[in-house]
């Protein structure tokens, strides 16, 4: 009798389990693509004077993303972190001024690296 509770537990946990994984996989992966808009918005606020800025991305009363922008000595360091419900993901990129400038956030001016805003 108690292996058969025993069974009957363990297969009603699995159940619930496998339920509730691709839920939570959503989550992450909603959480992740916030982070990611966070990137990409701080790549097109490049302050030209500022060494660090931060945001964060609210809409509809939610907050969505947190993001750091530091610029180092030869490029920048980018902190995003994503939310979705109860999960948080967070990703840092360092991009040298080099491939900035190569990938079109930046312009090179002959006595200094400007920033590219470009209109939306």
């Amino acid at each position: 009798m108690k292996k058969i509770l025993l069974l009957i537990f363990i297969f009603v946990t699995q159940i619930a389990s496998l339920r509730s994984q691709p839920a939570m996989e959503k989550d992450i992966d909603q959480a992740y693509q916030f982070a990611k808009k966070g990137i990409y918005w701080a790549l097109t606020n490049i302050p030209e004077s500022k060494s660090k800025i931060s945001n964060d991305l609210i809409s509809d009363n939610k907050l969505y993303a947190k993001v750091k922008l530091n610029k180092l000595v030869d490029g920048i360091k980018i902190e995003s972190t994503g939310f979705s419900n109860s999960n948080e993901v967070s990703i840092k990129v360092y991009k040298s001024n080099d491939s900035l400038i190569e990938e079109g956030y930046l312009e090179k001016n002959k006595e200094a690296v400007i920033p590219v805003h470009k209109k939306k």
